[in-house]
């Protein structure tokens, strides 16, 4: 029930069904079962094929398409929205850019360039189906379909997506992705006290979660709490030490709270890690 169908996927990215089925054989996506045993797939599959696709255009070679795939498909920030990330050349790399964060997946000549946002504005009418499905269906979900659900519907509805995080936690409350992404979801709509306490929560149930970490740091600086934001950035970079946002986010709170020698050393441990990327 959740998710799109190969012939749903085929006829938005105008790609033949033939080629998704190939991909999946590959072992570049690894989509849902239905009841059927029927393959469903998330918008994050949907951003790796358009990207499979564009290569493809682009007469890049096999190989090269699968390498490609297998690194994007290691670095799409899971429990994000994708609406940011766009993916396009520049100078002969493939880059990947979300926010003020840029990275490659894999070098070469290519001609790339799309943005998700547009994709996500293709897929907006599936992405309701599978909801009107879901809440008017008797079968049950779990809450791994509510959260995979609410993953798809923050491309088109943040607010339906909060819902199918709720009833994702309410049969499951140590459902740390959703609880994540049900924060975030509340941060961005600024209910920032009710962000914090999920992140809080989140943290306490798996400690060792980088992006749980990251997003608290972000909840306490806009609650005016900046040593706090600190500490979580700190352990954001300690579980995960090439979290590019957090050594940049942890450098420019130091700035903005006079810290000129610790914001430089976080600078500078951001180019020993990144280069000036």
């Amino acid at each position: 029930m959740i998710g799109y169908t190969a012939r749903e996927v085929a006829n938005v990215l105008d790609l033949p069904e033939a080629r998704i089925r190939a991909f999946v054989k590959e072992g570049f996506l690894e989509p849902r079962r239905g009841d059927e045993g029927e393959m469903r797939f998330g918008f994050q599959d949907l951003v790796l094929l358009r990207t499979a696709k564009g290569l493809t255009e682009a007469d890049i070679s096999p190989r090269r398409v699968r390498r490609a795939l297998a690194q994007l498909k290691a670095q799409l920030p899971r429990g994000r929205p994708l609406t940011a990330v766009q993916v396009y050349a520049r100078e002969g790399d493939i880059v990947v850019h979300d926010g003020d964060v840029e990275w490659e997946p894999v070098t070469g000549q290519v001609l790339l360039n799309f943005d998700v946002k547009a994709l996500a504005h293709e897929v907006e009418p599936l992405t309701i189906q599978s909801e009107q499905r879901a809440t008017e269906s008797d079968l049950e979900m779990s809450a791994d379909d509510w959260y995979e659900l609410g993953s798809d519907l923050e491309t088109v509805s943040p607010a339906r997506a909060r819902d199918a995080y709720r009833r994702a936690l309410e049969l499951s409350p140590r459902h740390v992705e959703a609880r994540i992404n049900a924060g975030r979801l509340l941060y961005e709509a600024g209910l920032y006290d009710s962000a914090e306490a999920h992140f809080a929560l989140a943290r306490a149930q798996r400690p060792t979660d980088a992006t749980a970490a990251f997003n608290h740091a972000v909840a306490y600086e806009a609650l005016a709490r900046p040593e706090d934001a600190i500490a979580a950035y700190l352990a954001a970079v300690e579980h995960a030490p090439r979290y590019r946002e957090a050594y940049r986010a942890l450098a420019r709170l130091y700035e903005r709270l006079g810290r000129a020698n610790a914001a430089l050393q976080m600078y500078a441990r951001y180019k020993e890690l990144f280069g000036d990327h």
